[in-house]
Parts: structure tokens; sequence; C-alpha cells
């Protein structure tokens, strides 16, 4: 009996010791780890939605945030989700490829779900990619249709022959959209050419090549590209060379046209995803992909007037 009790005992202040450890998720209050791979827009205002989400499925007050930026460093991603991880944070939220990667090579626990990022199947190095990741990995997308805004490239620049595929190369999902955008155009008749940069140093050589070579650009969604947008339109405005983009916010700053998410939206979902698994609503592993709303079709006033393109019915101009 007196085995029994001792036992009883111990149980019981395991669990008080248990309860006093920091297991924040267990009183209601959670920490979650953010690692976004630069500042830009987009990825800004995926992060926005992100946080506004779980503040609003858990209650502001039980949140607390350990937010960093890499700054575009892929070497930043790993010794932030390094710190995250050690700092047993109850969640992982990475925003664009190269955080994802980083986490999901980190940690096998921790609950990781990525934003803004176009291919998962691409990113993690998964064959027969079916939409579900499993383990501890899941997120959003926002990869929008490639054949459709591989079509805008001939319906904006019915006259083109030759269309560039300017992308940084050292995004794995920015050599996967053009691909697939190389491919349509190729059926449809149109010679291609992939330039590709490793980073910003590169950038205005192969911009340039590109501009030179080519009647029409396209840029897919690429975090460097997007960074550098206005840099890649001074180089393309003089030789008259018209540019379909990505996604929005690259588009505001080089192109005329584009389908493009709401990234707001996407880190939205997201947010919405981190609740269920941080309540037990939904297993991670069991999670598939998400996506944002129905992309919209838009243009940039600014360039087209530069440029001498008249907009396109069905296109909204981009506030």
């Amino acid at each position: 009996m007196k085995k029994i009790l001792a036992l009883m005992l111990a149980v019981l202040l395991l669990a008080s010791m248990t309860a006093c450890s920091g297991n924040t998720s267990a009183s209601g209050k959670y920490v979650i780890g953010i690692c976004q791979y630069m500042p830009h827009d987009a990825l800004d205002a995926a992060t926005q939605g992100f946080k506004d989400a779980v503040e609003a499925g858990l209650g502001k007050e039980n949140v607390t945030f350990k937010e960093q930026n890499a700054a575009g460093e892929i070497t930043n991603c790993t010794s932030i989700i390094s710190s995250l991880v050690s700092g047993k944070v109850d969640l992982i939220m990475a925003n664009a490829t190269s955080a994802l990667v980083a986490a999901a090579n980190a940690t096998e626990t921790i609950p990781v779900l990525g934003t803004s990022v176009t291919e998962y199947g691409v990113a993690l190095g998964i064959k027969d990619f079916n939409g579900t990741v499993g383990g501890n990995v899941s997120g959003t997308s926002d990869l929008a249709d490639l054949d459709k805004q591989a079509q805008m490239i001939l319906d904006w620049c019915p006259a083109a022959k030759k269309v560039g595929l300017l992308f940084c190369n050292a995004e794995p999902n920015s050599k996967y959209q053009v691909d697939k955008v190389e491919e349509y155009l190729t059926k449809k008749g149109i010679e291609c050419r992939q330039f590709g940069f490793a980073d910003t140093n590169e950038m205005t050589n192969v911009t340039t090549a590109a501009a030179d070579w080519s009647d029409a650009i396209y840029v897919p969604t690429d975090n460097v590209v997007a960074n550098n947008a206005s840099s890649i339109y001074d180089i393309c405005k003089p030789k008259n060379v018209p540019i379909i983009a990505g996604e929005e916010n690259t588009c505001k700053g080089c192109g005329i046209a584009t389908m493009s998410i709401s990234y707001y939206e996407l880190g939205y979902t997201t947010g919405e995803m981190a609740v269920k698994i941080l309540k037990g609503e939904a297993n991670i592993s069991e999670m598939p992909i998400g996506y944002a709303p129905a992309p919209a079709y838009k243009y940039n006033e600014t360039i087209c007037k530069e440029l001498g393109i008249i907009p396109l019915d069905g296109y909204a101009k981009i506030g």
C-alpha cells in the first residue's frame, strides 16, 4: 500500500512539474514562430494575414509571436528556424520556400505551416506529390494557373514571337513556373528562352540580355524579382519590352498585367489552419495544401501608358 501511495505521489509531483514547465498550449497560451524569407509587399501581407487569423481564432491575449526576417539570406533562414526549434515554439509559420525548407529540415515534431510557396512537391523534393505533404508539414500555395498566365502573354502581346522568361534560378519554384509557361507557349509556336540569374549581382546583366532578345518578358512569382521589380523595369522600359508578371506586387513595379492572388488572404488561410492545429481540431499530417480565393486579373495603368499599351477588357486597375 505504501508503494502505491508513493507511486501516486510521484505521478502527482511530475504532473505538477509539467504544468509549470512552460507548456503554453496546455494552458491555452501559444508561442508561434514566424520566419519570413525577405521583406517585400507580398510576403509582408501574407505574414500580416496569418497573424490576424491566429489572433482572431485564439484571442490576441493568448498568442505570442516570435517573428524574424531572413533578409533574403538562406543561411539566415536556417539560423532563425534553429532558434525557434530550440525555443520549443508551439508552431512555425515559414513564409516562402527557403523558410519552409529550413523548417522542414529542422524539426519532425513541431507543426510547420508554409505560405507563399508555389509548389510543395518541388520545394521539398517530393516525387508524385498528391497535395498533402504528411508528417508535421502543411501550408498554403500561391500558385495561380500557369497556362492562363501564359495565355495572358499572347493576349496582351499578340505580335510577340520571342518571349523571355526572367527568374532567379536559386528558387526552384521559379524554375518550375517558367518551365510550365515555356511548355504552353512553345505549343503555341512561340520561341522562348530562359534567362536565369543566381542573385541580384547577376540580375542587371541577365535582364539586359533578356530585354535585348525578347519581344515580351514573363516573370514568375519570384521573391528576388519582386524585390527588384522597379530595377527590372528601368532596364526594359527604354527597349519598350512589356512584362507580364506572376503576381500583383511584382506587377506594380515592372509589369503591364498579372493574374494574381491576395497574399493577405493566403496568409489568413494559413492562420486559420494554424488555429485548427493548435486547438486539436485538425491533424497537420492529414491537411492538404490550401489555396487563396480565386485570383484576379489586373493591369498596371502607369506602365501601360508609358509603353503605349491599351488595357484589355476584363482587367481591373491595380490600386
